[in-house]
C-alpha cells in the first residue's frame, strides 16, 4: 500500500511538471552565448524594395549556423515599419517575420531590437536635431513607444518564447537615470500584460553603458529578463578613422595593450582633438581594464540573478588587424570568464566580417577568433 502511495505521488508530480510544459520560472529556454547583429538592413539603411529584400537571405542564416553562432540580434527602425501617420508598412513586417522563420530553421535564436524611433535617436546629442528626442519629456511619446510594441507583440506573439526575445529600446539617452527607470517600468508592465513569458532585453541608460548599469532598476521578480550593455572602449582603437567621431580624426599610431598613444604622437596630432586624445596618453589599456569596466554590469546581473549580454562590441574595418585581434581576444576571454553572452557589431557592415557585395569574407581570421571561445552549452 505504501509503495502504491509513493508511486502515485511520483506520477502526480510528473503530471504537474508536464502540464506546465516543463518550463521553469527563468528564461532557461531562451539561452544564448555568441551572436552577431544583422545591422544596416531593417535599421539605419535607406535600402528599400528589391535591394532590401536581397540584403539578408537564407544563405546568411545558414552561414552563421555553420560558423557556430547560436543567435542574432535584429535591429529595426520605426521609419521602416510605420509611416509618419502610424500606418504599418507591410514589406518590412514581412521581411522581419521571414527572418525569424529562417533563424529558427537554422537553429539561431533572435532578439528583435527596436533600434531607432521617431521620438528618440541615440546619436541626436551629436547632431543638429537634439530637440527631436522627446521620449523622456513627453507622455505621448512614451505611449507611442508602448503602442509600437503592442503592434509588434500582436505580430510576433506566436513565435516561441524559447526562440524570440524583445529588446524594447536601444541605447537610451535620458538626462536622468530615473527617467529611463520609469520608462522601463511602464513598457515592462505593458508587455507583461500581453506576453508574461517572453524574454525581454533591458539595457542601461546613456548608450547602454557598462558604467550606468548600477543605476538601472530592474522589475522585481521577473526572471525572463536579460540585462544588456554595449562596449567599444577604448574608442581610439575600436573607432580609429571613424569619420563620425571626433577621435576618428587621429591619424597617428595606436598601441594595445599598454598606453595607447605615445607623447610624440600626441604632440603631432591636431590641436582640435587633443582634449579627446590626452587621456589615451596616460591610461593603460589591457584585459584587466576590460574586467574592471565590466564590474558594475557583472554585479548587477548577480544582484538580480539574470543573464548578462553585451549587445554591441566590435572594431571598425580600417583598424590595424593585429590590434583588432588582440583586443577581441581579451574581450572574448572576459566574456567567457563571466558567462556573458554577446553579439558583435556586426555581420556585414563597416564593423563586420562578411561582404555582401562580393559575397565573400572580409576578415575570416576574425571569424575564427570569434569562434575560438566557449560556445553555448547544450
Amino acid at each position: 500500500m505504501k509503495k502504491n502511495i509513493i508511486l502515485s505521488a511520483i506520477f502526480l508530480m510528473a503530471l504537474v511538471i508536464s502540464s506546465c510544459g516543463g518550463k521553469s520560472d527563468t528564461n532557461a529556454g531562451f539561452r544564448i552565448k555568441r551572436g552577431t547583429n544583422l545591422s544596416h538592413w531593417l535599421s539605419q539603411s535607406e535600402q528599400r524594395g528589391e535591394a532590401r529584400r536581397l540584403h539578408i537571405q537564407e544563405d546568411d542564416f545558414e552561414r552563421l549556423e555553420k560558423l557556430g553562432f547560436d543567435f542574432v540580434r535584429i535591429p529595426i527602425d520605426e521609419v521602416q515599419f510605420w509611416d509618419e501617420d502610424g500606418k504599418q508598412l507591410p514589406e518590412a513586417w514581412g521581411l522581419l517575420k521571414n527572418a525569424l522563420d529562417l533563424a529558427r530553421k537554422h537553429n539561431l535564436r533572435a532578439i528583435v531590437d527596436l533600434h531607432i524611433i521617431r521620438s528618440h535617436y541615440f546619436n541626436a546629442v551629436n547632431e543638429s536635431d537634439k530637440a527631436a528626442n522627446t521620449l523622456f519629456t513627453s507622455e505621448k511619446s512614451q505611449q507611442d513607444l508602448i503602442n509600437l510594441w503592442y503592434q509588434l507583440s500582436d505580430s510576433l506573439k506566436n513565435y516561441s518564447t524559447d526562440w524570440v526575445a524583445y529588446e524594447f529600446m536601444n541605447e537610451p539617452v535620458a538626462e536622468e537615470h530615473e527617467q529611463w527607470n520609469q520608462l522601463v517600468a511602464k513598457v515592462h508592465k505593458a508587455l507583461r500584460e500581453r506576453e508574461p513569458d517572453r524574454t525581454l532585453v533591458i539595457g542601461s541608460n546613456m548608450w547602454q553603458s557598462y558604467g550606468t548599469m548600477k543605476y538601472l532598476k530592474v522589475p522585481e521578480g521577473d526572471k525572463n529578463i536579460i540585462l544588456s550593455f554595449h562596449y567599444y572602449n577604448p574608442m581610439i582603437l575600436t573607432h580609429y578613422g571613424a569619420w563620425w567621431t571626433p577621435i576618428g580624426q587621429y591619424k597617428g599610431k595606436v598601441h594595445y595593450p599598454g598606453v595607447l598613444v605615445s607623447q610624440e604622437d600626441f604632440e603631432a596630432a591636431p590641436d582640435s582633438i587633443k582634449k579627446d586624445l590626452e587621456p589615451y596618453t596616460k591610461e593603460e589599456w589591457n584585459i584587466d581594464r576590460i574586467r574592471a569596466d565590466f564590474k558594475d554590469a557583472i554585479e548587477a546581473a548577480k544582484k538580480y540573478d539574470l543573464q548578462l549580454f553585451c549587445g554591441e562590441w566590435g572594431v571598425y574595418e580600417p583598424v590595424d588587424r593585429e590590434l583588432a585581434y588582440s583586443w577581441t581576444r581579451d574581450m572574448l576571454t572576459v566574456f567567457d570568464e563571466f558567462n556573458i553572452a554577446w553579439t558583435t557589431w556586426c555581420y556585414d557592415a563597416d564593423f563586420g566580417f562578411w561582404d555582401q557585395q562580393r559575397h565573400a569574407y572580409k576578415d575570416y581570421p576574425l571569424v575564427e577568433l570569434l569562434m575560438s571561445g566557449k560556445k553555448l552549452e547544450k
